[in-house]
């Protein structure tokens, strides 16, 4: 289905409690697959005014397309498959194929002659059930930086927050204001130039 409802909640970790949380569930290293995610957006952030990502992600060989934007449950995901050939011509030229993204952009008023690529944003990730949902360990790395989260993809956002802010509270990790990974790697390329 090329388009769905995203609920999640988000907690940046320090190094040590993720470090921490890999010992507690028993992962390692090979638990974790390498995915990079390439953002785009017009030079004037027209998508990030409005609250809206464009990125490409690359996993496991595999090109995807994604268009977030806002939705009164979460985020609206918008997704498209992408043969290599196509990911590295958007990569270099910025230039969307014909498809349901490409729609939802124009309908946005988005000037798609505009995009272009900002950067990426590579991330090692593991996830797992956890309590009816999926517990997702990431440890980011973009623009001389890394850093650390937990997610927690749910269907049911009341539930969802109460079981995510419990297993914070059982773990003794504080809960902190965490943006998104686009909003991350922004703010970052915005503090670099």
């Amino acid at each position: 289905m090329p388009q769905n409802i995203e609920i999640e909640f988000k907690n940046m970790l320090s190094k040590e409690e993720f470090t921490r949380l890999l010992t507690v569930f028993h992962l390692t290293h090979n638990d974790f697959i390498r995915q990079e995610n390439h953002y785009f957006d017009t030079s004037d952030f027209s998508l990030k005014n409005i609250g809206c990502a464009l990125r490409i992600r690359k996993k496991r060989g595999q090109f995807e397309m994604t268009l977030k934007e806002p939705h009164p449950e979460g985020l609206l995901e918008t997704n498209e498959k992408l043969s290599e050939e196509q990911a590295q011509n958007i990569l270099k030229n910025g230039k969307l194929y014909e498809g349901i993204i490409k729609s939802q952009i124009i309908k946005l008023g988005i000037d798609i002659e505009n995009l272009h690529y900002f950067g990426t944003l590579e991330t090692e990730r593991t996830e797992f059930p956890y309590e009816g949902g999926l517990l997702v360990l990431d440890a980011s790395s973009y623009l001389n930086l890394k850093d650390y989260e937990v997610e927690y993809e749910v269907n049911n956002r009341e539930q969802g927050q109460a079981i995510f802010y419990q297993f914070l509270a059982n773990h003794n990790i504080p809960i902190r204001q965490t943006n998104n990974k686009v909003k991350r790697f922004y703010e970052a390329l915005k503090r670099k130039h």
